[in-house]
């Protein structure tokens, strides 16, 4: 046995292949160790900063900042300096069958050349009518000098009772996202919406606002709807097939989330660019998670947004409870809300809201907030941008000066009050409650 093991032995230490392996790995050891010893000493120092040390690593403590969505997290957290030029809106302007020109009536009361548009019409439609609103938008003088409207080209099947109303909001957000960087509120708008101020009124007032706030009517879901539109587990027609029907109901019934509160809401929106962002890049998968939840829900538009933003730290104290309209309900109050008419004329400038829902096709009371309103005589609603000859038969605004000038009127001033009204400390302590 002992013979045995110094031989082994022997032949361990006669063969010497291994020690320029060894010394070689014992230096590059030892030149990291200096390396790293170097490198804590100079850092007490002021060491200038290479520009290209763009990636800075965190202490075990912050684990977060190793991934990129940190980045999206702090730029989003951090109260950056509110941009001094005016701001700018992005409308979504949809329809359906027979409502193309309902939608361009509405696009032009709420035309500007600083903001953005994006006009939907829904699947059934005919091809013929989202041909020709395609048409009239690529023909329009304005539209085509200032490239500021799109008309979407893939056309969804869109139910307001399921969930593809807010699938088509959403990607109607990636398409303006995607298109224009420069535009600082999203406003969703039908063709039966119609404003009751000119944008020069709401531009010239939001310009004194914090580009923070968002403007989402929201309640926290208690009682019968807990019942009614939670719990049923319901499929909608309309993501399968190309017609629309009612959703179909199930026997089995679905327990509340535990992970996030459910809010509901009016479906009628002003949002922050921030806060769509986060919903369409999110830092992290409540928005996703919460999509998912209200793919199964009755009313989805009426909750999905108003659920994300009032479990989101940085975003429930953002939310102003109202969605900026006059909007009229039967008592009680049935699915869709009463049409308005002339004899809504007082209570929509009363209520000083700058937009107001729902009205039926060429109703007499439009042309009545066109005139006594708008100062609408010829397509758009008068603004300083306009700066063609007043008074004649030719349009003044097909002559375009500096819009970044606005010529307030009063719906300026009953806005200017409304906000004054929802920005008080009793109405923001209501926030997400």
């Amino acid at each position: 046995m002992r013979k045995n093991a110094s031989s082994h032995s022997g032949r361990l230490f006669s063969d010497r292949k291994w020690v320029i392996p060894f010394v070689a790995s014992l230096l590059v050891s030892v030149s990291l160790v200096l390396t790293a010893i170097v490198g804590a000493l100079s850092s007490s120092g002021t060491v200038e900063q290479s520009p290209f040390d763009i990636v800075s690593f965190a202490t075990s403590e912050d684990s977060s900042a190793y991934f990129v969505e940190s980045d999206f997290r702090r730029s989003f957290n951090a109260n950056i300096v509110q941009k001094m030029e005016a701001p700018r809106f992005a409308y979504l302007i949809s329809g359906t069958k027979g409502d193309s020109q309902r939608m361009m009536r509405t696009l032009e009361a709420v035309y500007h050349p600083r903001n953005q548009y994006i006009l939907h019409l829904d699947l059934e439609a005919p091809p013929r009518e989202r041909l020709e609103l395609a048409t009239t938008v690529k023909s329009d003088p304005t539209f085509r000098e200032v490239e500021n409207v799109r008309v979407m080209s893939q056309s969804n099947l869109v139910t307001y009772k399921g969930p593809t109303m807010i699938a088509c909001t959403l990607q109607a957000i990636s398409i303006l996202l995607k298109e224009s960087i420069e535009w600082d509120w999203f406003i969703n708008l039908s063709a039966s919406d119609y404003p009751l101020v000119t944008q020069d009124d709401l531009l010239h007032i939001f310009s004194n606002l914090s580009r923070d706030l968002n403007f989402i009517e929201h309640t926290q879901i208690a009682g019968w709807k807990l019942k009614h539109r939670v719990r049923p587990i319901v499929i909608d027609p309309a993501l399968y097939l190309s017609r629309k029907s009612d959703i179909a109901w199930t026997t089995q019934r679905r327990t509340l989330p535990t992970a996030f509160k459910l809010f509901t809401g009016s479906a009628w929106v002003v949002l922050t660019r921030s806060f769509v962002e986060y919903c369409i890049w999110g830092w992290d998968n409540l928005p996703r998670t919460i999509l998912m939840y209200y793919t199964n829900f009755i009313s989805s538009p009426e909750g999905y947004f108003h659920t994300v933003m009032c479990n989101t730290d940085e975003f429930r104290h953002t939310a102003i409870s109202h969605d900026l309209h006059y909007i009229a309900w039967d008592t009680p109050p049935k699915q869709h809300p009463i049409k308005l008419t002339m004899k809504d004329f007082d209570n929509m400038v009363k209520s000083k809201a700058p937009f107001a829902r729902k009205f039926a096709k060429d109703d007499p009371v439009l042309d009545k907030i066109d005139k006594e309103l708008l100062g609408r005589t010829h397509r758009f609603s008068t603004g300083a941008w306009c700066v063609g000859t007043l008074g004649g038969e030719e349009d003044p605004c097909l002559l375009r000066g500096n819009d970044t000038v606005f010529r307030p009127g009063p719906g300026a001033k009953r806005l200017s009050e409304l906000l004054q009204t929802l920005l008080s400390e009793d109405f923001q302590s209501k926030q997400c409650l």
